[in-house]
């Protein structure tokens, strides 16, 4: 279909007379008559391709309104109609048209399989050398504890370093420690550390290839929809990646499904070496140590009130929602359903989070998903009200499913969180957002336990739902009152020095 701009079929290319492009030279005393500065018509229409001179104008007379201007061949051109126009891509084929993405996301998917993989051959491995269930079952917590101790101290290398080498130099450390692992004579504490040192190093790269994305894909929706499909991709390895692991351990000793890690971490690495530009750090070196920027870089970031709120409205709702999962196995005890059906328990969360994130992040557009952030988030954890009433598997599935669909508000949260971070505190805010979340989901699974000691476990999961919709909505209020626009002036000036002199 023409556009507005479009003239009809039948109009001609050209002028077809000189007046119609040739400007009226105004007559101003004491200068030449018009007709000693008007070309002959001959000189004054151009060829196709050629471009119109300005028109010489006597010494005293204005340049000619823009108005009046002769028009460039370019406007007297037929418009391309819309319909013949290449359609730009949309929503997540627009992320996927970006090539340095589709080598960001197939590093993503190579590692996160590897680290999928490698936890549950470690764990098997672990139990094979001391047939202890609790150190087996470290392994699974070492792979959550040191995350608050990496992203705290080391941040600083997210915006110290440029983002290609730091991402690089993150994934062959993983793949040296991997490797290590591989060798017999390694005893199980060295396995321990070195699980320790791969998941210390987790929230560096995660947090800087997640400022990385702001520079490859823009601060705007490109952004938000590059986020969510790591996001889905980190939901559906779990889905995929026990399975993989679980069938390779069946082909493959423990050992031999780690080396399939190594190789990931190493496919990864190359991937984001050869795949994406070199980049210069966001800050350089302050003078101060590493420690020092990190630490400092965190007490800037959590003492903005604005970007606390917003972080914290990222880490509270998965602190509470990981309750069910936790307690799946013994809930699944308690109503007496077979162990195949633990199974529907632990996915049907990852399922309802995967459906819900590809629906908003495709049917929606940038406003709408800012706009359901805060009613989503306030009312995402009262599906697992339902286990107060000991729901039996069907039920508790569909609970599980919603809830998992309330995590869809984390994409607009996404935009608000770029857009409240300085840039040169960017690579830090995101090392310490995926520190802080893994901690707290950890933490949320131990307390979960901890209740299940105490109390039974339909009531654990139902009073999680409640104890989080209400610390939630107390955050919901907190994000409205910070929000641009609502802080009073004093805070706002407040913020923009901070912002000013976090350099």
């Amino acid at each position: 279909m023409p556009n507005d701009r479009s003239a009809p079929a039948d109009t001609p290319r050209t002028p077809t007379a000189p007046d119609a492009v040739a400007p009226a030279v105004p007559v101003v005393p004491g200068a030449p008559a018009p007709d000693a500065v008007t070309r002959a018509p001959d000189a004054v229409t151009p060829a196709p391709d050629a471009v119109t001179p300005a028109p010489v104008l006597p010494p005293g007379v204005a340049a000619v309104p823009e108005a009046l201007a002769p028009a460039a061949p370019d406007a007297v051109a037929p418009a391309v109609p819309d319909a013949l126009a290449p359609a730009a891509p949309c929503g997540y084929r627009a992320v996927f048209a970006v090539a340095e993405f589709r080598a960001v996301f197939a590093a993503h998917l190579f590692s996160l399989l590897g680290v999928v993989v490698s936890e549950l051959a470690l764990t098997v491995l672990v139990y094979d050398l001391t047939g202890s269930p609790l150190l087996s079952a470290l392994t699974f917590a070492l792979g959550l504890l040191p995350y608050l101790i990496g992203g705290t101290l080391f941040a600083g290398v997210a915006d110290r370093y440029p983002a290609r080498r730091v991402l690089v130099v993150c994934d062959l450390l993983c793949a040296a420690c991997v490797a290590v692992m591989l060798v017999p004579a390694t005893p199980v504490a060295g396995l321990l550390a070195l699980r320790c040192l791969v998941a210390a190093i987790a929230p560096v790269f995660t947090g800087t290839r997640m400022a990385a994305l702001t520079d490859i894909l823009g601060e705007g929706d490109l952004y938000v929809l590059g986020r969510s499909l790591l996001r889905i991709v980190s939901q559906s390895a779990m889905l995929i990646g026990f399975g993989a692991g679980g069938v390779l351990l069946t082909v493959l000793s423990p050992r031999g499904a780690i080396t399939v890690t190594a190789v990931t971490f190493l496919a990864s690495a190359a991937l984001l070496r050869f795949g994406t530009r070199a980049r210069p750090a966001r800050s350089g070196d302050g003078g101060g140590t590493l420690l020092k920027e990190s630490l400092a870089g965190a007490r800037l970031i959590l003492g903005d009130r604005r970007v606390r709120a917003l972080m914290l409205l990222f880490w509270v709702p998965p602190m509470f929602v990981v309750a069910p999962e936790a307690l799946a196995a013994p809930y699944a005890d308690a109503i007496g359903v077979p162990s195949a059906a633990l199974g529907l328990l632990l996915c049907s969360m990852a399922v309802g989070h995967i459906g819900a994130e590809l629906f908003v992040g495709s049917a929606l557009s940038p406003r709408n998903r800012s706009r359901i952030v805060l009613p989503v988030a306030a009312v995402g954890l009262l599906p697992l009200v339902v286990y107060a009433v000991r729901p039996g598997l069907p039920l508790a599935v569909a609970a599980l499913a919603l809830a998992g669909a309330g995590a869809a508000y984390v994409i607009g949260l996404d935009q608000w969180f770029v857009d409240a971070v300085p840039e040169e505190l960017r690579g830090r805010a995101m090392t310490l957002l995926t520190a802080g979340l893994m901690t707290v989901q950890g933490l949320g699974m131990a307390l979960a336990g901890l209740a299940a000691e105490f109390f039974p476990v339909h009531q654990v999961v139902a009073g999680s739902g409640i104890l989080g919709t209400v610390c939630t909505l107390l955050l919901v209020a907190e994000v409205r009152a910070t929000a641009p626009g609502r802080m009073s002036d004093t805070e706002g000036r407040d913020r923009a020095d901070r912002h000013v002199t976090s350099g």
